[in-house]
């Protein structure tokens, strides 16, 4: 991931609609959600969230596969992950014990 690709995704989720959509999607795992489900748990209209998700997937957070007439949505984990190495890489001047208490609570969900 490069700095454009990190200032896309962390833009995608600097909008609170955004971010519990996202979150929402990484609870769903690994079966997603249909847009529907994510637009009605969140209170959101369903064309306002469509909008939304289209901002993650341009980000790389989000994938959508076509099942039928539904359009499921799944966290797209490999965007996460390559985020967070991103903001880590240089983690505290490189000195890893001093990235380890980040890197410990990272564990019991990854």
């Amino acid at each position: 991931m490069d700095t454009t690709e990190a200032v896309a995704a962390l833009g995608a989720l600097a909008q609170s609609t955004r971010l519990e959509a996202f979150r929402l999607l990484v609870a769903a795992e690994p079966g997603g959600l249909p847009a529907g489900e994510i637009a009605e748990r969140l209170g959101v209209p369903q064309n306002t969230m469509s909008a939304h998700l289209a901002v993650l997937s341009r980000a790389g957070l989000v994938q959508a596969e076509r099942q039928g007439r539904s359009v499921i949505y799944r966290a797209g984990l490999d965007g996460l992950r390559d985020l967070t190495l991103f903001l880590l890489k240089d983690c505290c001047g490189s000195r890893a014990e001093l990235c380890a208490p980040v890197i410990e609570a990272l564990k019991p969900c990854c």
